[in-house]
C-alpha cells in the first residue's frame, strides 16, 4: 500500500535543539525520526511512500534516495518518491501535490514528525466495510481544551476540531488517514488545510468519513520535551525497532 508522509512544515518549535534538519530529520540515536514512521509502516505492509517536503526537502532524499537499502521487517524492498513545495501549501495542499504519484484508489497519509503505532489493517477493513470516503484514527486526551475535539458515533465522525475552553477528557486527531483517491480532486489549488478546512467541509456535505479511537503509543516530536521523550523511550525499548 501507499502513505504520503506530510514532511514539509518548518519546526519552528522545535528549533532550539534540533536546527540543522527538518523536523522529521530529528536525529534519535544514530536514526532520523522519519526512519521510525516508516519503519513502523513497512511492518504492516505500506512499503511505497511519497515524501511530500519542502523546507531542506533534499536533506531527506539525500538520506532516503529512492528507497534502496530500506526494506520491511519481512525483506519486502520499500520504494520512495518525493512530492516538493515551492511554497508552503498546508497540510491538504501538499496531500494534492503529492497526489500525483498516488497510483492506489486508496492510501494512507500521516505527519512525518508523529509516531503512533497502530492497527493499519483494522482501518482499512473499517475504510472497506463502510465504504468511507476517508478514515482516520482518534485518541483519548485527558483535557481536549489544549487541542480540537473530533467526534465519533457510531463509528462515524459528527465533529471535528472542535474547540473547548473547558478542560475535560475526550477524544482528537490522531494524525492518521486513509483517503479515497477521489477526495484529491476536491482540494483547491495553492495553500489548504486538512483540518480546518477539507475535513469540516466534507462533513457539511454529507461525505462518509468514520474511524476509530486507538490507545497504542503516541507522540509528537514538536516540542523539546517530547522529542527528548522519544529519545529516552527508544533507549529504555517503549518503542521497539
Amino acid at each position: 500500500m501507499q502513505a504520503v508522509l506530510l514532511a514539509g512544515g518548518l519546526g519552528t518549535r522545535l528549533r532550539s535543539v534540533v536546527n540543522d534538519r527538518p523536523k522529521p530529520m530529528a536525529l534519535i540515536e544514530d536514526k532520523p525520526f522519519m526512519e521510525y514512521v516508516v519503519h513502523e509502516l513497512s511492518k504492516h505492509g505500506v512499503t511505497d511512500i511519497v515524501f511530500a517536503v519542502g523546507y531542506k526537502g533534499s536533506m531527506v532524499e539525500e538520506y532516503f534516495g529512492d528507497g534502496t537499502g530500506f526494506a520491511a521487517p519481512d525483506g519486502t524492498p520499500i520504494r520512495v518518491q518525493y512530492a516538493y513545495e515551492e511554497e508552503l501549501l498546508g497540510t491538504a495542499g501538499a496531500i494534492r501535490n503529492a497526489g500525483r504519484f498516488v497510483t492506489e484508489d486508496t492510501f494512507f497519509v500521516l505527519n512525518a514528525d508523529t509516531f503512533y503505532q497502530i492497527d493499519y489493517s483494522r482501518l482499512v477493513e473499517m475504510q472497506k466495510e463502510a465504504d468511507l470516503d476517508m478514515a482516520l484514527v482518534l485518541r483519548e486526551v485527558p483535557d481536549i481544551s489544549r487541542y480540537g475535539e473530533a467526534v465519533l458515533e457510531a463509528g462515524r465522525l459528527t465533529g471535528f476540531n472542535e474547540k473547548s475552553r473547558t478542560p475535560r477528557p475526550g477524544t482528537i486527531n490522531g494524525g492518521v488517514y486513509l483517503m479515497k483517491r477521489t477526495l484529491l480532486d476536491d482540494i483547491p489549488q495553492g495553500k489548504v488545510s486538512l483540518e480546518n478546512e477539507m475535513i469540516p467541509r466534507w462533513l457539511r456535505e454529507g461525505r462518509p468519513v468514520g474511524g476509530f479511537v486507538n490507545d497504542g503509543y503516541f507522540i509528537d516530536i514538536g516540542v523539546p520535551e517530547a522529542y527528548y521523550q522519544f529519545i529516552e523511550d527508544v533507549q529504555k525499548g517503549v518503542v521497539v525497532w
